[in-house]
């Protein structure tokens, strides 16, 4: 998706703040506002409307039940490749499989733009490396103690690639 009106920003919001009260790693720490996740998700839109950033939608119903986004190198160095952001499926919808649906999704975004390679990072302590690697994401790196969770709770950040 390369274009955002209000009806789906304000979807994309209410997703991403319940998927971040509900504990999931998207860039924050519960609790948190729809007010405290609007610029994040508005700095997103313009990037979306800049051609910096693609959406990659789940829709079950009609509805937004997750989204990516897909986020584009402006370096000519780097146009054969992405990262890949704040994947996530609504509470209610986890444990169906939909998080499997959505990385085939982005993956299938990413081979019709003629991109090569994927790379993600996921927060150390959550097991999601496992999820990933079923796609054939594969640790490259970690930094020790770069996601700050509270005061004494940081976490490493790992750093996924997945050739496509």
């Amino acid at each position: 998706m390369t274009a955002v009106d209000d009806g789906l920003r304000a979807q994309l919001l209410a997703c991403w703040t319940d998927v971040s009260n509900a504990g999931g790693s998207v860039g924050f720490v519960p609790p948190v506002t729809p007010a405290e996740v609007a610029p994040y998700l508005d700095a997103v839109v313009e990037r979306v409307h800049l051609g910096r950033e693609v959406l990659a939608l789940l829709r079950v119903d009609g509805e937004v039940a997750g989204f990516a986004v897909l986020s584009l190198s402006v370096s000519p160095l780097r146009r054969h490749w992405a990262t890949v952001l704040r994947v996530q499926v609504r509470p209610e919808r986890q444990g169906g499989g939909l998080g499997r649906v959505l990385m085939t999704g982005v993956h299938r975004i990413a081979r019709d733009r003629g991109l090569e390679f994927l790379h993600l990072t996921v927060r150390g302590g959550t097991g999601l490396e496992a999820f990933y690697a079923g796609f054939g994401y594969r640790e490259f790196g970690r930094m020790p103690g770069a996601i700050r969770v509270a005061p004494g709770d940081d976490r490493d950040e790992l750093h996924l690639t997945c050739p496509l």
